[in-house]
């Protein structure tokens, strides 16, 4: 009882608290959203209102590994981080659903020695669940794919994604699936596979694009090539978009395919079967750009505003600016993609995938910076609630870029905290406001 007391007083408004503060509310001004902010730290699943109250907790069957969403229901869907023969960053391998007293519902772990669910997953219309994960290939079958030797060391991992229907309790049906190693191209070896014009293929992803591997991450077991962290879908277009971080770019693809039209270049709403529709923020990767045309800096959370919000269809990205120069500094970007009057993404001769610049960037009036994980949520009010991860602050932005509210979690990957310590890092992965 006095954990739980303890734990609440941590989450009471700023001003019942005599300390200097450090944590918990620090602005509610009366033009935020009213609703309930979800974040999870290791086990736990915290949600609070507006005045920086816990309203309620899940506790899940192992660490976040790392997404949770609250569905309409009230139930929790969730990713859990447990043990598996593919270890990296962002190493999940089990999805669960929980209800509102943290009863297990439903569990499916998809993790073995060939595949590991990973970061994130997204809830359909239809009760599906699509998974971001990854998929193991050899050494050699990479090299056999036209992948330069002097980018491989170990493993090659590139992302696929599959679509999930839960059946009973602890299993799932795979009822549609995408692999990004069936849409690759490489101009380093004609005597490899997958060889041709990078430039004139944009829809088709360079195998030898470089990537960030992360050699300092405890257990790494391969290449974790593209880094997928986030997976948001469109109902009205049924699409899909993936954040790509060591690609510094969001890539959509066409999600009203079959699983076979998916590994191919035919069919579905677009007939590009399960190549790139589009790709933004960082051209030099299908050679139609320099480094004075990147955006994007190891990004994550890329997803469409919604139907029916101020800005609908166009796609808000936290842009970490890791690695941007001369200074790193995080970023909120807003892309409206180049869409003709059929619905297709446009894409000039020779050129970059439109727009130029974002259509809103939100920097701040003072600098906020995440070299990794970070989320920017659109909300209905049209404000974005942004999540400034390894500070676990997160912040409501209005469209005039006032901050008008402010909340930094008591919990820290090592527990609770008094008023007044300061968390040096808290990794918290997402925060997500609900009404």
């Amino acid at each position: 009882m006095k954990r739980i007391f303890y734990a609440l007083l941590l989450l009471l408004p700023s001003s019942l608290l005599a300390q200097d503060q450090t944590v918990g509310l620090f602005l509610n001004d009366s033009t935020a959203l009213n609703g309930y902010t979800l974040f999870s730290v290791n086990r736990t699943t915290y949600l609070i209102d507006n005045c920086g109250y816990e309203v309620h907790r899940w506790n899940g069957s192992s660490n976040v590994g790392l997404s949770t969403y609250l569905l309409e229901d009230g139930r929790l869907l969730r990713t859990g981080s447990v043990l598996g023969d593919i270890q990296g960053a962002g190493s999940g391998g089990r999805i669960e659903l929980l209800s509102w007293t943290s009863e297990r519902l439903w569990t499916f772990d998809y993790n073995d020695s060939e595949v590991r669910q990973h970061h994130d997953i997204e809830a359909l219309p239809n009760g599906n669940i699509l998974i971001l994960a990854w998929e193991v290939y050899s050494r050699e079958e990479a090299l056999a794919a036209g992948r330069d030797p002097e980018l491989l060391e170990l493993d090659f991992w590139p992302d696929h994604i599959i679509e999930v229907e839960p059946v009973g309790t602890d299993d799932a049906r795979i009822v549609w699936e995408w692999r990004a190693w069936d849409h690759l191209i490489q101009d380093f070896d004609p005597t490899k596979a997958n060889y041709g014009d990078v430039g004139a293929h944009p829809e088709l992803i360079d195998i030898n694009l470089a990537q960030v591997r992360p050699t300092n991450f405890p257990g790494v077991t391969g290449e974790d090539w593209m880094h997928g962290n986030s997976i948001d879908y469109h109902p009205e277009r049924d699409e899909i978009v993936i954040s790509v971080r060591n690609f510094s770019e969001l890539l959509v693809i066409d999600h009203s395919t079959t699983t076979e039209e998916a590994a191919g270049h035919r069919g579905g709403n677009s007939d590009m079967g399960g190549d790139l529709l589009y790709r933004w923020g960082n051209p030099m990767n299908y050679r139609r750009g320099d480094s004075t045309d990147q955006v994007f800096f190891q990004q994550h959370d890329a997803r469409w505003i919604p139907p029916g919000y101020p800005h609908a269809g166009q796609i808000q990205v936290f842009n970490n600016g890791k690695g941007r120069s001369p200074q790193e500094f995080s970023t909120v970007e807003r892309i409206d993609p180049p869409l003709d009057g059929e619905g297709r993404y446009q894409l000039v001769e020779g050129e970059a995938y439109g727009p130029v610049l974002p259509s809103r960037t939100y920097r701040g009036s003072t600098p906020f910076f995440s070299s990794f994980m970070g989320g920017a949520q659109p909300l209905s009010n049209g404000n974005t609630l942004v999540c400034v991860s390894q500070r676990g602050g997160f912040m409501e932005v209005n469209p005039e870029d006032s901050v008008v509210w402010r909340y930094v979690s008591p919990v820290g990957i090592n527990g609770p905290v008094a008023q007044g310590t300061f968390i040096g890092t808290h990794n918290i992965f997402l925060a997500t406001r609900d009404t």
